[in-house]
C-alpha cells in the first residue's frame, strides 16, 4: 500500500533556518541545520534500501509559492505566497510503499525524531493513504 507522509512548516520556520528568529521559531545554527540534513539523508537512504521509498522531497519556503484559482466569474486569480491566513504549509513529503499502516506509522515516528533547536515546536507528521483513479487504495 502506498502512503503520503507529510511534514509541515511555516514561513517563520524557513526564516529561522536561515538565521532569522521569531517568537515561535528560534534561529537554527549551522550545526543544527547539518544535523537535520544528516538525519533526513540517513532516513531517505534507509527507506531506499528497504525498497519503501517511492519519492520524497523538501519544498521551498512559502514565499516562493503561487496560489492559482478562479473567481466567481471564472476569471483566473493568481496570488504569490506566503498567505497571511495560512500558518502552516506542506514543507516536505515522502511517498512510501509499506506493507501496513503500522509500518508507515513507525516511519512517521522516526521522522518526528528529527533534530531541531531547543524551543522549536514540531508539528505532527501526517500520514494519508494514496487513492487510485477508481477511488481504491494504491
Amino acid at each position: 500500500m502506498k502512503y503520503l507522509v507529510m511534514v509541515q512548516g511555516s514561513q517563520a520556520d524557513y526564516e529561522a533556518m536561515s538565521g532569522k528568529p521569531s517568537a515561535d521559531s528560534p534561529a537554527w545554527s549551522e550545526k543544527e541545520l547539518q544535523a537535520m540534513f544528516a538525519f533526513m539523508s540517513e532516513l531517505n537512504n534507509d527507506l531506499a534500501e528497504s525498497g519503501e521509498l517511492v519519492d520524497g522531497q523538501g519544498l521551498t519556503e512559502p514565499a516562493q509559492t503561487r496560489f492559482v484559482s478562479r473567481d466567481k466569474d471564472g476569471r483566473p486569480v493568481i496570488t504569490d505566497g506566503p498567505y497571511g491566513e495560512t500558518k502552516e504549509v506542506l514543507a516536505g513529503y515522502w511517498v512510501l510503499d509499506c506493507e501496513s499502516l503500522e509500518r508507515v506509522t513507525e516511519i512517521a515516528l522516526r521522522i518526528s525524531e528529527c533534530p531541531s533547536p531547543e524551543g522549536v515546536v514540531d508539528p505532527p507528521v501526517v500520514i494519508r493513504p494514496l487513492q487510485d483513479a477508481s477511488g481504491g487504495e494504491v
